[in-house]
Formats: structure tokens, C-alpha cells, sequence
């Protein structure tokens, strides 16, 4: 039992666990969202999208295709939504928040690899280099 313990409590299962549940949420933020602003907008432009009663029916099966695409056409709008409402104000933000920060590695001009800025040899494939602050400006 200790062991199942020491698992369940183990950080990466909790942190796990957090972000399912406030992804959750944020899904059904999203689609609240959805539901409320970019559907009416849609609506006003060239209908409501809802094409749940599209069907097909071969040899007296149904198939109702409008239930798929009903939901992709959520799915597509609610990527746009996380994207142009969260993801992009939020690299911005980071590149702004980054802009001056000092730089600590470079790429190793032999291997690409990412290096100390004050190495003088590649610690991947051993090249020498001069360091980056003895390094005359181009």
C-alpha cells in the first residue's frame, strides 16, 4: 500500500491531475464562449451552423454524417478561439518578457550544438572556439 501511496501523491500524477481538471473547465469556457459570441456572429453572416440532421442511408442504415460535422466545425472554432485569444496574446507576452533577458548559450559553430557563451571548447565535439565575449562584432 505504501507504494501505491507514494505514487498517487508523486508530483507529476498530481500536476497531471490539475491540468485535466482546469483543462476541463477551460474547455467548457471555450465552448460557453463559442456558444455565446462567435455562433451569433456566425449566424448573422450565413446561418446557424448545425447540421445534425444531415444523414445517408444505405441499404436501411443511417448514417448521420451532420452529427460529425457539426462538431468539427466546433472543433475549428474553438481551436481558433484558444489560438487567437490565448495562445498568441500569451507568445507575445513571453517574447516581450524575454526580450532582454541575457543571452546564455550560443550554437557551436562545428556541431550546432548549443553551448556555455564563455566556452572556449565545445563540450559535444570538442572544437575549440573563442568565447563569445572575446568575439569580434560582425
Amino acid at each position: 500500500m505504501g507504494g501505491f501511496k507514494k505514487f498517487l501523491i508523486r508530483g507529476n500524477l498530481v500536476e497531471l491531475a490539475v491540468a485535466f481538471v482546469v483543462g476541463a473547465a477551460f474547455a467548457s469556457l471555450v465552448k460557453d464562449f463559442a456558444t455565446a459570441f462567435i455562433a451569433p456572429l456566425i449566424s448573422l453572416l450565413g446561418g446557424k451552423p448545425d447540421y445534425t440532421r444531415l444523414a445517408v442511408t444505405i441499404d436501411g442504415t443511417r448514417f448521420p454524417y451532420g452529427v460529425f460535422l457539426t462538431s468539427a466545425i466546433a472543433f475549428i472554432m474553438t481551436a481558433l478561439i484558444v489560438y487567437f485569444i490565448v495562445v498568441l496574446p500569451t507568445t507575445r507576452l513571453i517574447e516581450r518578457l524575454d526580450r532582454h533577458k541575457e543571452v546564455t548559450e550560443r550554437e557551436c559553430p562545428q556541431c550546432l550544438s548549443d553551448i556555455p557563451v564563455k566556452a572556449r571548447r565545445c563540450r559535444y565535439c570538442t572544437v575549440e572556439v573563442v568565447p563569445a565575449t572575446e568575439a569580434p562584432a560582425t
